[in-house]
């Protein structure tokens, strides 16, 4: 039988087209650096893309539908094979996957010179392509319970639409039901996947080290705080401006920061690879409680779901780029003093973006949240360029005596 290795070594075209990870991380990274570039020239009025959305719907769409798409893209290409026992995708159709992608973010970044339904097609192609691959693995391989996932796969799709819908109703889609759904599924995604993946990487880690303050195993509490979630999202995607949403914000983050006290992160601290992790997922709790108090403080509203836009999806993702990167390419699982800078830059970013939100007289903070969003992003293109374009290392044999 053919292994995910054997497949791998048997591509010989281009060695970012042998993982899904690679193309999709890359160029995620690079689109989250120029699509805040092209914002903040959009900002100070230097330039404008004949995109048929205004300004901040189009910001909006680009970081959630076309940055997170593509992140969560590669990260399912590569998870999916190990969670199904099936091959992974490689070679052209890895490329024409891609391709779709892109046309996705051509076609709305130049809407305004195109008919609507067109660019709704191609921004929608993508993202549904990517559910009918995953459907095909999780059916293939009978993985029953990787069925929740395609599910938010196809509910970020279903919001991506109704983006588009508003937009052609001459509405104001980065603060419609659309996003509200984009931005709860991928909240409702890291509650999921960072349920898994934060405690076992810290077990391995500490495991590793003999240390015995390892995270608590997920049990019925942890299955508790996800329907809390999933019902206190839901809730805030229809009514999102009631008390009753305030209440239930506050009361999920409360138990989203005590299932994060569970998994040890503050015996991480010397590992920056590890210790992101932790704090990338604190910011959905913190989203949570930023967002009942914005409910209640009227104007604070943006800010907090920037808690969760920049902070939670922002550093969730990069800290899993990051780390998957090094691991599938046969790196070490360290991080270098440069990864660590890329982490800084991004919280720096939120923190910034946030503070904004308080003092709207400031401009200068947006300036230095979206700078630090390049530095950040741009950072990990360049440190991890040579890693994603490149064939995997060799694991190093011991040297004979």
């Amino acid at each position: 039988m053919t292994t995910s290795a054997e497949k791998m070594r048997a591509w010989r075209g281009p060695a970012i087209l042998s993982y899904g990870f690679r193309p999709f991380f890359l160029f995620g990274a690079i689109w989250a650096a120029l699509a805040m570039v092209l914002w903040l020239l959009m900002l100070t009025g230097a330039y404008g893309l004949p995109t048929a959305f205004d300004p901040v719907s189009w910001h909006a769409h680009e970081f959630l539908f076309g940055y997170l798409g593509a992140v969560l893209g590669g990260f399912l290409l590569t998870a999916v094979p190990n969670w199904t026992g099936r091959l992974p995708m490689v070679g052209w159709p890895l490329a024409g996957l891609m391709a779709l992608w892109i046309a996705g973010r051509l076609a709305v970044s130049v809407s305004a010179a195109l008919p609507r339904g067109w660019v709704m097609a191609l921004d929608l192609a993508y993202p549904l392509a990517l559910a009918l691959v995953l459907a095909r693995e999780i059916i293939a391989g009978k993985n029953w319970k990787n069925l929740a996932v395609l599910l938010l796969v196809l509910a970020m799709a279903l919001g991506n639409a109704l983006f588009h819908i508003e937009a052609a109703q001459g509405g104001y889609p980065a603060a419609g039901i659309g996003m509200r759904l984009g931005l709860g599924v991928a909240v409702m995604l890291i509650s999921v996947i960072g349920g898994r993946i934060v405690p076992s990487f810290t077990r391995n880690w500490l495991v590793q080290r003999r240390n015995p303050a390892l995270p608590v195993p997920f049990g019925r509490a942890d299955g508790l705080v996800l329907l809390v979630t999933l019902v206190t999202l839901g809730v805030w995607v229809i009514w999102p401006a009631q008390v009753i949403t305030a209440g239930l914000c506050a009361v999920a983050g409360l138990a989203q920061f005590w299932r994060l006290s569970r998994w040890s992160g503050r015996q991480t601290g010397s590992e920056a690879l590890v210790w992101v992790l932790h704090v990338g997922y604190a910011f959905v709790p913190l989203g949570f409680l930023a967002m009942a108090a914005g409910l209640l403080l009227p104007g604070m509203g943006p800010a907090a779901q920037h808690i969760w836009m920049a902070g939670a999806v922002g550093l969730m993702t990069l800290a899993v780029m990051t780390r998957a990167s090094l691991g599938h390419s046969g790196r070490p699982l360290q991080a270098t003093r440069p990864i660590a800078a890329i982490y800084v830059a991004l919280i720096i970013a939120v923190v910034a973006r946030f503070a904004a939100g308080g003092l709207p007289g400031e401009t200068w903070l947006l300036h230095l949240a979206g700078s630090a969003w390049v530095a950040a992003f741009a950072g990990f293109a360049v440190v991890y360029w040579p890693i994603l374009t490149r064939p995997k290392v060799a694991p190093r044999r011991p040297m004979q005596a």
